[in-house]
């Protein structure tokens, strides 16, 4: 899948400007550490970079303009355009079209368990908006009618179609494309060590610490508030799908923002989360939700039938079990309080 790691050169405009000052002064220093918190793309987002302020302005002017552009409910983007088109074509910025050109490989290659369509139903059950409500059966089944990735059409030139009824979201890939489309410009002006942390367990990690030694990263116990596991990173990408991240309960049952396409309800594949590391940010947003859906056995036999993907996944159960696969061995262990935990190396 070439495509995915497409050059994404027209987006360094959005670093350049703010990082202009680094470049014509030299006052980038690169044993210079900033940081910052910021809520964008519906999450917080805490960011470190070794390499300057202007280097870290650059990276919060690009992730502000892509949330512009990636955006479903900003009624000045060109998704939401796209989305109340009423069926007629729609001319979408190159950074745009080119994550959904890409957002509709990885539906394609997963066989629709990631399928960027879902958002009527995703704003049924008021995920959008926090006014959180179970439709009845009737109204899934009308709504899961209208889940069909192939209906999107991408043509040349970045026209974009979609039929009356459909309606797209980014939002499953946004935040890994983002941190690809980061790491490529931060790499570009030599910083060769930052940890960004994209919001809900999207993380993207440059090089590694300044003192040599991996980026160690916590994965969530869904079932409760500490760490599971640590995972070592070092210029790879990590990204989560749970059911414990953005969910409501009522009359006792939990339902979460993951939705299964095929019912447009909450998915329940025996899973309570997916972890997925690779090299590519949006690859690990875009398969943690489709392994999600998936579930243990068929995300297993995904994940050795797509390994030219370089992918990795560590699966939680329902019931706590522990599965990663074999390029994971070494890099992750089981976190204090857990060690008594099995693990299971999958190959």
């Amino acid at each position: 899948m070439p495509a995915l790691t497409r050059a994404r050169r027209p987006l360094a405009l959005a670093l350049a400007g703010a990082m202009l000052c680094a470049l014509l002064t030299g006052c980038q220093q690169k044993d210079e550490k900033n940081e910052t918190t910021i809520f964008a793309m519906d999450t917080v987002m805490n960011l470190t970079v070794w390499g300057g302020q202007e280097a870290l302005d650059g990276v919060v002017a690009a992730i502000y303009d892509l949330e512009r552009q990636f955006s479903a409910t900003d009624e000045n983007s060109p998704i939401y355009t796209l989305n109340h088109s009423a069926g007629t074509a729609v001319e979408l910025p190159e950074a745009a079209a080119g994550l959904l050109d890409q957002a509709l490989q990885l539906c394609r290659v997963t066989g629709g368990a990631l399928d960027i369509t879902a958002y009527p139903a995703v704003k049924a059950w008021g995920f959008t908006t926090g006014d959180y409500r179970v439709p009845s059966q009737t109204e899934l089944d009308a709504l899961a009618c209208h889940i069909d990735y192939s209906t999107v059409r991408l043509e040349p030139g970045s026209s974009v179609l979609i039929p009356e009824g459909v309606e797209v979201d980014l939002g499953a890939v946004a935040k890994g494309y983002t941190g690809d489309v980061l790491a490529e410009e931060l790499k570009a002006q030599d910083v060769a060590s930052a940890l960004l942390d994209l919001g809900q367990s999207s993380i993207l990690a440059i090089g590694a610490k300044p003192d040599g030694s991996p980026w160690r990263i916590g994965i969530q116990d869904p079932a409760g508030e500490g760490y599971l596991g640590v995972l070592k990173l070092e210029d790879m990408a990590m990204g989560t799908s749970g059911g414990y991240q953005r969910y409501f309960e009522e009359d006792g049952v939990r339902y979460w923002h993951i939705i299964d396409p095929d019912t447009a309800a909450p998915a329940r594949s025996g899973l309570a989360s997916v972890t997925v590391v690779s090299p590519s940010g949006l690859t690990c947003d875009g398969l943690s939700t489709a392994l999600f859906v998936m579930g243990l056995e068929e995300g297993t036999a995904f994940w050795r039938a797509h390994r030219s993907l370089e992918f990795d996944v560590i699966f939680i159960t329902d019931d706590g079990s522990v599965f990663i696969t074999s390029g994971l061995e070494e890099s992750f262990s089981l976190a204090q309080g857990y060690e008594d935990r099995e693990v299971t190396v999958l190959s």
